[in-house]
């Protein structure tokens, strides 16, 4: 079971975040990583061991958190389906220069943060690491990958000006290494604060997600499962009112602001404030100009509770918990 859910919210990653462009900000990478280890334990199974080696002193990286996390979780199910007996998994980062003696024809010389991702398994032949970033190329049995992880991770990596090192040998593992490009401006508040692990749900804690977009619906979905909630799923604006009419409990409404349909997510929050008084409304959207910072919650009186898309599996853990506390 774990392992289908590690296959199926990589799916929805992939769905979720292949359309959208690269939006790069300063990163603190030990805080992305310590932020999905409960994901990754949960889903690769009691099999596969964990382990870190986060380095102190990190610098700060430039590179989109929410591809970064796609990447991951594509090595850490490669590296789970190498180890069929079970095995470690290590992760870890470190600080990283490349001179120009070093630096290559695809490599240019200057600072990384370097993040690793090595395993106990199966390992690979010469012949196979050859060809292991062409797409479609995969040694897995037919219906068990699309080959496309390890092109997407390499296609992510170079389009965010880093590369891409892969060490292997049959029977001994194998290794990638991540060159992330190091954020080189001022210090700032932007970057992701190492916060430790996401902070699961509490018992039966509900969350109604009202979405039309069936990639988003089911990556949200699939993220909140994961951290434990209960969730209720609407595709449209009179089923999420009919849902809070009818249904026991709800924590949260999770609402995109654009709808199909005759009832769009402000709506939404507004029969929510009548049929259920107090519980927390969440927008999200991929339009930052839809919520302007000063609208107000005409029920409410309440700054607008909003989250950008595309939004990392750490964002919404924490944007979703921090609002079902201020509704309690």
């Amino acid at each position: 079971l774990g392992a289908q859910r590690a296959a199926t919210l990589t799916q929805r990653l992939l769905a979720f975040s292949r359309r959208q462009p690269l939006q790069p900000k300063p990163l603190d990478l030990n805080g992305l990583v310590q932020g999905m280890l409960d994901l990754m334990r949960r889903t690769l199974g009691e099999a596969v061991r964990i382990e870190t080696a986060l380095a102190d002193g990190l610098w700060v990286v430039e590179v989109d958190a929410n591809q970064l996390e796609n990447a991951l979780l594509n090595l850490a199910v490669n590296a789970r389906d190498a180890m069929p007996m079970g095995g470690t998994l290590t992760i870890g980062t470190a600080n990283g220069v490349i001179d120009g003696a070093e630096a290559g024809f695809e490599t240019s010389p200057g600072d990384y943060v370097v993040l690793t991702v090595s395993d106990t398994g199966t390992g690979m032949s010469q012949a196979t690491m050859a060809r292991v970033f062409e797409p479609f190329f995969t040694t897995k049995e037919a219906g068990k990958g699309t080959g496309l992880g390890l092109s997407m991770v390499y296609g992510f990596v170079k389009q965010s000006g880093g590369h891409l090192q892969v060490e292997s040998e049959l029977g001994q593992g194998t290794r990638l290494t991540l060159f992330l490009p190091r954020y080189d401006g001022a210090p700032t508040g932007d970057a992701v604060a190492s916060t430790g692990p996401a902070e699961l749900a509490r018992p039966e804690e509900t969350v109604l997600v009202v979405e039309d977009d069936a990639d988003v619906r089911a990556y949200s979905c699939d993220v909140l499962g994961e951290l434990g909630y209960t969730v209720l799923v609407a595709a449209d604006g009179l089923t999420a009112v009919s849902m809070l009419e009818g249904v026991e409990r709800i924590d949260l409404v999770f609402t995109d602001i654009v709808l199909a349909g005759s009832m769009n997510g402000r709506a939404v929050a507004e029969r929510a404030a009548v049929l259920r008084p107090g519980v927390p409304v969440l927008f999200a959207s991929g339009h930052a100009q839809e919520v302007s910072g000063g609208e107000r919650s005409a029920e409410a009186g309440e700054a607008v509770d909003f989250l950008a898309k595309p939004f990392s599996y750490a964002t919404l853990a924490k944007r979703v918990r921090d609002a079902i506390a201020r509704g309690t």
